[in-house]
């Protein structure tokens, strides 16, 4: 019994031993493939350039291809095999616990950076001109109208728009339906064609992740062509100080603290998860960047596969660390150049609205800027501010996704470690 049991420790090592150089290969490429990229990029050769783009638009649509399809299957087949069970419950409350205390601090650090580092008012001129580079019609949308936009009216448009929030809706009551289902072979049959189309989703997904190297390169090409090029210009100063000084500190010290207290290594977790947050960082997506971070949860870092596919689904709509912040801080820059008084009780007032909007906020490029907009107008505040912040939005919604994603596997990855041995 004793020879038996070291034949498989011996087996297992040596499982481990081949995974581990596995990741270091694959990281080996991706860092390669971002420097190589970035080198490329920045000579600004317009054939190469052309090449990059489209390379990172066929990797963006893969990316989105997968991304709906994956949040849907997970959540039903997940839900559909837990039910009612007590476990059920265990996942999604320590997932909602994690994720509104990451939220709350992400907010919070960038209260305390708007406090401390207090923006002044932008020039009247500079405002007034912002006006014309807001989106058409977005100055008029709601967050009435944006919650409504939620509530789906048949079962294909928001797989056809992309509506994740809708998508989620649907996957929990398909899901929870198929739970609470009386058992019969129909729905035995049902079940096998979801697992099935789910096993089929994630062979896709290995594929995708196995060719991301020339993804990463074409990536990296296009946004040192764009920073080169003067695409990406322009700073507000002290309001891009607080906006990316609270991105940093949630991403490298807040979040490794969480970690840290659930005794989690904090660079382990951010190794094994970097794939995901590479992808995240180009993408701007963190729903685009589901299937990668999946993929980097059970085959990288070892998540329970109960954990995460039913955490990382619902994280990619409910938290959303980056887009917290960013909402608050905007929302107070505006209404402080608007005239609005900014006491310390409309300040937390704002917290409490911000950290919950964010997590009614898709996981989409732009979403909390969109969402943002929308918050402002429907107070009556100028929008030319948003129009001036426009241009620089495209590196602030690069940070907040990889800072949203690396909340997601810190949460995941607590999560798993809360109910290591416990889940069936």
């Amino acid at each position: 019994m004793s020879s038996e049991n070291d034949v498989k420790e011996k087996a297992q090592a040596a499982m481990d031993q081949t995974d581990r150089k596995g990741q270091v290969k694959q990281m080996v490429l991706w860092f390669g493939a971002l420097i190589v990229g970035g080198i490329l990029g920045w000579c600004n050769i317009p054939t190469l350039n052309d090449a990059f783009n489209f390379v990172a638009t066929v990797f963006t649509r893969l990316f989105q291809f997968v991304a709906v399809p994956t949040i849907a299957l997970a959540v039903i087949t997940t839900l559909s095999s837990l039910g009612a069970k007590k476990e059920t419950g265990r996942i999604f409350s320590h997932a909602v616990v994690y994720t509104l205390l990451t939220t709350f601090a992400a907010a919070a650090v960038g209260l305390a950076l708007y406090i401390s580092i207090a923006p002044e008012n932008l020039p009247a001129d500079v405002i007034g001109a912002g006006v014309a580079d807001v989106p058409d019609k977005l100055g008029k949308l709601s967050y009435y109208d944006h919650f409504l936009s939620v509530i789906p009216n048949n079962i294909l448009q928001p797989f056809i728009a992309g509506n994740v929030l809708s998508v989620l809706l649907i996957a929990f009551a398909v899901g929870l339906g198929l739970a609470f289902m009386p058992k019969s072979e129909n729905t035995e049959m049902l079940l096998k064609v979801i697992n099935g189309l789910q096993e089929l989703l994630f062979t896709l997904i290995k594929g995708i992740v196995w060719a991301l190297p020339v993804g990463i390169l074409a990536f990296a090409g296009q946004l040192a062509a764009q920073i080169e090029a003067g695409v990406i210009v322009g700073s507000l100063g002290k309001y891009v100080a607080v906006v990316m000084g609270g991105n940093f500190l949630q991403f490298f010290i807040v979040l490794p603290i969480f970690l840290l207290i659930r005794g989690l290594n904090p660079f382990t977790v951010f190794k094994k998860m970097a794939p995901a947050l590479a992808v995240a960082l180009f993408t701007k997506s963190s729903a685009a960047t589901l299937p990668v971070t999946m993929a980097s949860a059970e085959d990288n870092l070892k998540v329970n596969k109960k954990v995460s596919r039913f955490v990382l689904p619902i994280c990619t709509t409910i938290n959303m660390n980056g887009c917290a912040a960013f909402i608050l801080v905007t929302s107070l820059f505006v209404m402080q150049n608007a005239g609005f008084e900014l006491s310390m009780g409309t300040m937390l007032t704002w917290l409490f609205v911000a950290v919950f909007a964010a997590v009614g906020n898709a996981g989409v490029p732009m979403g909390c800027y969109f969402l943002t907009l929308s918050l402002m107008s429907s107070m009556g505040a100028p929008l030319g501010i948003m129009g001036v912040i426009l241009p620089i939005y495209t590196i602030i919604d690069m940070i907040e996704t990889a800072e949203n994603v690396w909340s997601d596997s810190c949460v995941c990855a607590m999560t798993d470690n809360d109910l290591k041995g416990t889940l069936d």
